[in-house]
């Protein structure tokens, strides 16, 4: 039995695999296949972007945050009913949680799901050294499966075939195509990366010029080819659904929260609770069914003077609040519960005022990077030394009004230190947790629902 996948890498960060990835995805969709995104590492913007175009959740895969068991059942779950699977790697091929080994690497996770890999090189003022660079790739870790190779932005036709010739004749491997130096190409940035795609009405027609670039001068059936493998098999186990335990979660999702990981969203099922959406942004206010409240990432001070004048949405997620509702705050959602949020312009908007205390945006990156996360003291999701792991990327500073309780302890490879903050049953923090690199965590969170759905009836 076999079965269609492929990484799409490159050889640093911003070669353009998120465009080509996105281009081979719409190529692959026009010849008829059903195509299924992944994404190497804790990304949240990238998925929005194969999501809008597969018409699937796309899916993270990252074999530092969760053991290769796992991330092994998240792709082989994620890729029912899919035609191919395109992955599509983080940073350069070998960067990932160390610089003296593959842990958490796009190289790492391609071995740990036997999957070739499509090597995209930004060929730009060079021809024969291309060569070079590949085979750097290829003898760097044997056991990689560098099965093929992009070249991005070449001069011209004929500058493709100079790269063709020495990298085929010296890395016995095809290349498989190329594409022009093209501005028109590239994805539309901002400070956290690509604009989300779910703020964007414009990406049909940018998505079609993706596939259509790539068809007209990349060998789509090479790739296809390329791709075929064994089939890989997981037995089910984490994502199995329980027994329905009776508990709602409301999540909150739309332009301005939607940093969530698929199997996050997926594990609260799958542990027997009903999750329900709504809409800050939109002015829903919190579903009264909710027995607790996941409150996500994104970029709320992109939306703040709309999310400031949802006034009853504020106040039904206060009072809520105040009555004992189990919340789990993530970066986004900390700063959209804290006070105000000051945006890089200096305007102060006044957000839901749970937590004590201002966000102010920086221009500076504050903090990335992994992150190993212990439970301080009284956080009801952490009990008897338990860790799990996440990772932060964030521009922003949460200034406390006064002291507030210490949510979490968090070892980072710039050391150790506190992060976060508590209030009732509010645990927040910059920090976003992957729940199945420690389901105890999620089991945790549902339990304190059930006790405070049970305490109020």
């Amino acid at each position: 039995m076999t079965a269609r996948r492929l990484v799409v890498a490159g050889v640093s960060s911003g070669v353009g695999k998120t465009s080509i990835t996105i281009g081979l995805m719409a190529a692959f969709i026009k010849k008829g296949l059903t195509v299924q995104g992944f994404k190497c590492g804790p990304d949240y913007i990238d998925p929005s972007y194969h999501a809008a175009i597969t018409n699937r959740p796309s899916r993270n895969l990252d074999s530092w945050m969760l053991p290769a068991d796992i991330m092994k059942e998240v792709f082989v779950k994620g890729s029912e009913g899919a035609d191919i699977s395109l992955i599509e790697g983080v940073m350069g091929f070998y960067d990932g949680k160390s610089p003296t080994s593959n842990q958490g690497s796009t190289a790492e996770i391609s071995s740990l799901l036997d999957c070739p890999t499509i090597l995209i090189v930004d060929c730009s003022a060079m021809a024969r050294s291309a060569a070079a660079v590949v085979k750097g790739f290829q003898e760097l870790d044997p056991a990689v499966n560098i099965a093929g190779v992009i070249a991005n932005k070449v001069g011209s036709k004929g500058h493709y075939q100079l790269i063709k010739e020495a990298v085929e004749q010296e890395c016995s491997i095809p290349v498989c195509g190329y594409l022009l130096k093209n501005k028109s190409l590239e994805m539309p940035e901002r400070h956290l990366g690509l604009v989300p795609s779910i703020e964007r009405g414009e990406l049909d027609q940018q998505l079609d010029q993706l596939g259509e670039a790539v068809a007209e001068t990349i060998d789509v059936n090479q790739i296809h080819q390329i791709s075929e493998q064994p089939a890989l098999t997981a037995e089910p186990s984490l994502f199995q659904r329980k027994d329905s335990i009776g508990v709602t979660i409301a999540v909150a999702r739309d332009e301005a929260f939607n940093f969530y990981y698929q199997e996050n969203l997926e594990l609260f099922e799958a542990y027997g609770a009903e999750v329900v959406f709504f809409s800050p942004l939109k002015g829903e206010v919190l579903p009264k069914e909710a027995d607790g409240l996941y409150l996500g990432g994104g970029f709320p001070e992109q939306f703040a003077e709309q999310l400031a004048k949802n006034e009853d949405v504020k106040q039904s997620i206060k009072e809520a609040v105040e009555e004992g509702l189990p919340v789990l705050a993530e970066c986004g959602g900390l700063m959209y519960l804290s006070d105000s949020i000051t945006t890089i312009d200096g305007k102060t908007c006044p957000m839901a005022g749970v937590l004590p205390g201002k966000t102010e945006m920086q221009v500076k990156l504050a903090s990335l990077g992994y992150r190993e996360i212990y439970g301080l003291p009284n956080n009801y999701l952490f009990k008897n030394g338990m860790e799990a792991r996440g990772h932060e990327f964030h521009y922003s500073i949460f200034k406390p009004a006064g002291p507030l309780p210490g949510a979490y302890r968090v070892n980072s490879r710039f050391g150790t230190g506190e992060e976060g903050v508590m209030y009732k049953n509010v645990v927040a923090g910059y920090t976003h947790i992957h729940f199945a690199s420690n389901p105890e965590v999620l089991e945790n969170f549902l339990q304190v629902c059930k006790e405070e759905q049970l305490h109020e009836r």
